[in-house]
């Protein structure tokens, strides 16, 4: 895949404020990113930078081999897709998808045929005539997706397009938005607060804290090679410890000396592990064994999330642990039953601070 969307060394400032700080990455033709990241870490900023709503501080943005940094939004080609649908509810759907198209003066043949085949592709031919209170949220969504889609553009930019619909109905559409993707091929960015969503979606994922990028990579590179602790918090669950150093292959959580797999070099860090990763000790034979005492129990269908008092040497320390439902019910673990657990080795990893 060739590279298509260029940016570089993006600045923004809201007086005093800097919303963006330095922001640098590329986007290959086709590729699905996500631009995931707390409320209020310059995600959607970054996005009405792209799209010229807002005018960057500083730095250069390149779309398809054009300079596209100073050029009003409507000299730019993309489509963008709100989190409010952004319809107009004088217009049917027929006339909300073929706005962009008249706009563009496009014969009346052409939009009809386009209007049916964005239709068909969002499984909304039925609904050709009706106006935007006659739809559902998701509909709605997907009136507004054709809209962005109708005059094919080469960059689809979708801010939180699902956040305002309810989890069943954000769960399947994301799945529908994935495919559309990947069936036109359109190079898109999602901005994204939702960590699941991004998980699913995304060829890569973009994270962001204050302005910066925290790291940037695969969807499973993220979630199991996190470099900082913000990283592996923000994507998924997870446990951290401050440790010191050993050896190279050993360190100290709370009193206890435990064995890692990571080639460990400063003398303080700071380590992670899942819950998943995290294993009860059924033969005392496995490695890094301490004992805990269940404080609760969360029933979360085929898993239930333990939170373990662990004993290590110098204090106790709260651990969170996933468990599967049917060996917790087996063997009639409740709350304030002892248990010993494994951290496995290969699992504790060093992130930075």
């Amino acid at each position: 895949m060739e590279q298509y969307l260029s940016v570089k060394n993006i600045n923004k400032y809201f007086g005093d404020f800097q919303a963006l700080n330095n922001v640098s990455f590329n986007v290959k033709e086709g590729e699905f990113v996500c631009i995931l990241g707390p409320s209020g870490c310059g995600k959607t900023t970054l996005l009405r930078v792209i799209a010229g709503l807002e005018s960057q501080s500083e730095g250069l943005i390149n779309q398809n081999n054009k300079d596209i940094s100073l050029l009003p939004p409507d000299q730019r080609d993309f489509g963008i897709v709100f989190q409010s649908y952004a319809l107009f509810p004088n217009l049917s759907v027929k006339n909300n998808i073929s706005f962009g198209l008249k706009t563009r003066k496009q014969n009346k043949e052409t939009i009809d045929k386009r209007v049916d085949e964005l239709l068909e592709l969002v499984g909304l031919s039925d609904h050709i005539n009706k106006f935007s209170a006659q739809l559902s949220g998701g509909e709605q969504q997907r009136v507004a997706l054709a809209r962005a889609l109708a005059p094919s553009p080469g960059l689809l930019l979708l801010d939180e397009p699902l956040s305002a619909l309810d989890a069943k109905v954000r769960q399947h559409l994301r799945l529908e938005i994935k495919n559309l993707q990947r069936q036109l091929g359109v190079t898109t960015i999602m901005v994204t607060h939702d960590q699941e969503e991004a998980l699913t979606m995304a060829d890569r994922i973009i994270l962001m804290n204050n302005g910066v990028i925290e790291q940037e990579g695969s969807p499973q590179d993220l979630y199991s090679k996190p470099e900082t602790a913000f990283s592996a918090n923000f994507i998924g669950t997870t446990n951290l410890f401050k440790a010191k150093r050993i050896s190279e292959n050993s360190l100290e959580i709370n009193g206890s000396t435990l064995e890692c797999k990571e080639n460990i070099k400063d003398d303080l860090l700071t380590i992670t592990i899942r819950p998943e990763d995290i294993k009860i000790s059924k033969t005392g034979n496995e490695k890094n064994i301490l004992k805990g005492t269940i404080k609760e129990l969360e029933f979360l269908g085929s898993n239930i999330r333990g939170h373990i008092e662990v004993d290590f040497k110098s204090e106790k320390t709260n651990v969170i642990c996933n468990f599967a439902s049917e060996y917790i019910l087996n063997n009639n673990i409740q709350n304030n039953s002892s248990v010993s657990i494994s951290l496995q080795p290969h699992a504790l990893k060093v992130v930075k601070a």
